[in-house]
């Protein structure tokens, strides 16, 4: 077997006899690295090229090995590797600690070759097939996924047919939400997740009659009360889920007519009792109605568009949000020139 093939072995001991003996068992089958200290294991587990599975010593100066199993564990970069516990110290107690402390087995000095190698092949074995396992279930869950993000993506579209807009504007306030999430520091997952909640905002607008959705005039007081209810209605056709995709999509349907100063709907939320996901969806939401055409109006200029929003901190739109989406202009601008209003997107 070719050594890039040869699947890695760590083994940390503070004795180099030790070690010697140890990378001498297991050269022929796998690529062997050794560590005499604590703090080096953790340094070679954390490197880009981490080992397949450790063999760690518990004795050993600056830190035992119970304390860097933990540390292993505590660490999302080598929380998943096989730690097999290499020592002289037999005693049922210090196993049980070896095994709380994150251990999968338990070898005692002076060591056996064959029982090395026999457990490092079992721990080996099952490590592989864990990794497997998790990636078909991770491959399933990307399946599901972009099962309910297509359903998302076309319920958005039929409402966005209902209101005379055009599809592209979810495309556009979705990106503008994506560019204002990252910019209030959120994760990747956190702003893929409003990224792609963010369209299904006004799904509720296809219980909505006709003759107020498509009212070229100023609503009355009965009319707009109906309009305001696509909110609730919103949040009635996603449904209480038990995924975080479609969690937050009944969130962004409900909250995104909320305003920082209480006077919004359907709730009167005020400031940051309004989720998050929310007020990103109402700045993107607000910025690309005045700066798009529609049947009724012609697009607002940028810089009377920025001006409504600037009037509008700390009123309808959240300061911090306001002064973080007008900083990214620049971002806002790009998504609107690459998406415009002339091409419908399927």
């Amino acid at each position: 077997m070719a050594d890039r093939e040869k699947q890695t072995v760590l083994v940390v001991d503070d004795i180099p006899t030790n070690l010697d003996l140890l990378v001498e068992t297991l050269k022929d089958e796998y690529r062997v690295l050794a560590a005499l200290n604590g703090p080096e294991a953790l340094n070679v587990v954390r490197s880009s090229t981490p080992p397949d599975i450790v063999l760690l010593d518990v004795m050993m100066p600056e830190m035992d090995g119970y304390t860097v199993c933990r540390e292993m564990k505590e660490d999302l970069r080598s929380r998943n590797i096989p730690v097999i516990f290499v020592t002289a110290r037999d005693q049922d107690e210090d196993q049980t600690r070896g095994f709380e402390a994150g251990g999968v087995d338990y070898i005692t000095k002076p060591i056996s070759p064959a029982v090395v190698l026999a457990r490092v092949r079992t721990h080996l074995a099952l490590h592989n097939q864990n990794l497997a396992l998790e990636r078909k279930v991770a491959e399933r869950s990307r399946d599901l996924y972009e099962t309910r993000l297509q359903i998302i993506r076309r319920l958005s579209v039929a409402a966005e047919y209902k209101d005379n807009e055009t599809g592209l504007h979810i495309v556009r306030m979705s990106g503008y939400c994506r560019v204002l999430a990252r910019a209030a520091g959120l994760d990747e997952e956190a702003t893929d997740l409003i990224h792609s909640a963010a369209p299904m905002h006004d799904v509720g607008k296809i219980g909505i009659p006709d003759h107020i959705l498509t009212k070229p005039g100023k609503l009355d007081p009965d009319e707009w009360e109906i309009m305001k209810t696509h909110t609730t209605i919103g949040a009635k056709i996603i449904g209480e889920q038990d995924n975080r995709l479609m969690i937050m999509a009944r969130r962004i349907a409900l909250s995104h007519h909320e305003r920082w100063d209480g006077s919004g709907y359907p709730e009167g939320l005020t400031g940051e009792d309004i989720p998050l996901e929310g007020r990103i969806v109402a700045l993107a939401d607000v910025f690309d109605a005045l700066t798009s055409r529609r049947p009724y109006k012609a697009p607002w200029p940028e810089e009377k568009a920025c001006g409504y929003i600037r009037d509008e901190r700390g009123r309808h739109f959240d300061p911090r949000l306001t002064d973080l989406f007008l900083d990214n202009l620049d971002a806002m601008r790009e998504i609107k020139a690459n998406v415009g209003d002339d091409v419908f997107d399927e």
